[in-house]
């Protein structure tokens, strides 16, 4: 009987062996993913999951091309974000962030190894991509202390004769982010190390079908988050004691009921608080009558970067005449540089036909004026004209490109800032917005 009691649970026979995006239909198994919660939304909005098998395998192909194509022998990469790119799997990622304790190399063959924490190589085996789990690229001073180039040296031979097994004769290893005694010992070993981040963030900026409805998931999870956000803030300010943390920990609790991960940034605040910007969320009681503002910098469901900005009026009475002329100067910002964007165009070109901001909001304008979005913010930035280094990124736009779309209207030693942003796909022929939700009624001049 329990037996029977514990299948019922793990598998749902409605749905068959996989789940809608290929994923195995089981409770129980290693691989994260979506909610039940998220997938029952997504079925009622009419939108179609991705093949997650597939899109592995598209990025596996993206990033082993691009290793030919620049005729490397390889690939290294620590940075756990590229690291779920090339396999999809996961491990402690905020922990591993300053803790670089996982490698994977492609090499230029395709063969792809992965080093991962020593308790845990099984974490990978849901991708038949990754051929093979070791242990050991953990090559930071807390962990290996006194002895980490000992521990370097090791790894540094397992690397070098990978490459000579998959790629003979080629020594030139790209590699993204690496300790000092590891980048050491690989150099010792005879390889030329080369500009590994180049590599990762061009081939991570073009997203196959598949990401892209990743992609509209991941939005339409993140929308859903937000909106539990903002009617919890309506509702509880008014009847006062409801601090920054609170509304915050709103959209961190919805992001991971939808299957969601975790949260960049602490980019909410309000009234005062919101000028200048970038003051992170704290315990301040948001008062009636104040503006909210926020940037969500939220990784969603299956690992997608949803980066979307909203500004809300709280309150009864209606915001000030400045307040309103800012926000429609901050949505007018976003939609006339939205408007340019296209395949073809080149960055330089969006940088000298943008939009202008007033003169007033000039001094604390935001850092950029677009920037690439897929697993986390990616290359390429596009810059303000003010703020732009010629040749750093001279590209020109390509279909499948994501882009977040940002506005900063803030007056220097004013009580409030407007922050607006919309993430973008570059289609064949033009672009489509990918964000739906609204933007603050009574702000934009609604009577």
């Amino acid at each position: 009987m329990n037996r029977h009691y514990r299948d019922t649970r793990k598998i749902d026979p409605s749905r068959g062996l996989t789940l809608g995006d290929g994923t195995p239909n089981d409770a129980d198994r290693v691989e994260i993913g979506p909610t039940q919660l998220a997938y029952g939304e997504w079925a009622a909005a009419g939108l179609e999951l991705p093949d997650l098998p597939a899109m592995r395998q598209f990025r596996w192909k993206r990033l082993t091309a691009a290793i030919g194509a620049r005729d490397y022998a390889g690939l290294l990469m620590f940075d756990p974000l590229n690291i779920r790119y090339a396999t999809d799997s996961t491990n402690m990622q905020l922990w591993n962030t300053h803790n670089p304790f996982r490698a994977v190399l492609l090499c230029a063959d395709g063969y792809m190894v992965i080093w991962d924490y020593k308790n845990s190589p099984f974490l990978s085996r849901f991708n038949p991509l990754v051929r093979e789990a070791r242990s050991g690229a953990d090559l930071f001073y807390f962990d290996r202390g006194d002895k980490v180039d000992v521990a370097a040296d090791v790894f540094a031979r397992d690397v070098a004769a990978l490459l000579a097994e998959h790629c003979p004769g080629n020594r030139r290893l790209a590699v993204d982010k690496v300790m000092l005694h590891g980048l050491r010992a690989l150099e010792a070993q005879g390889l030329t190390i080369m500009e590994g981040e180049e590599v990762t963030e061009k081939t991570r900026a073009i997203k196959g079908p598949d990401e892209i409805k990743a992609m509209r998931c991941a939005s339409h999870a993140c929308e859903a988050a937000v909106a539990e956000m903002e009617r919890f803030v309506r509702r509880a300010v008014p009847g006062g004691g409801v601090s920054e943390d609170d509304i915050w920990a709103v959209l961190h609790a919805e992001n991971i009921r939808r299957g969601g991960e975790w949260i960049e940034t602490r980019l909410l605040a309000s009234g005062p608080r919101t000028n200048p910007w970038f003051q992170e969320c704290g315990p301040r009681i948001v008062q009636n009558n104040e503006i909210v503002a926020f940037d969500t910098d939220l990784i969603g469901s299956y690992g997608i970067c949803v980066d979307i900005s909203r500004t809300w009026w709280i309150g009864d009475a209606r915001p000030r005449p400045d307040m309103v002329a800012a926000m429609q100067h901050a949505h007018e910002h976003i939609q006339a540089n939205m408007a340019l964007l296209r395949p073809g165009v080149t960055i330089p070109e969006l940088i000298a036909g943008c939009h202008r901001l007033e003169e007033k909001y000039q001094a604390q304008k935001y850092g950029c004026m677009m920037h690439g979005v897929g697993l986390c913010d990616e290359w390429p930035l596009v810059a303000y004209a003010d703020k732009a280094v010629a040749g750093a990124f001279d590209y020109a736009l390509e279909p499948g490109m994501v882009l977040c779309v940002e506005a900063l209207v803030s007056e220097a030693g004013n009580d409030f800032s407007i922050k607006l942003e919309d993430q973008v796909l570059i289609t064949e022929t033009g672009y489509e917005n990918l964000t739906r939700y609204p933007f603050d009624a009574a702000l934009m001049g609604a009577a």
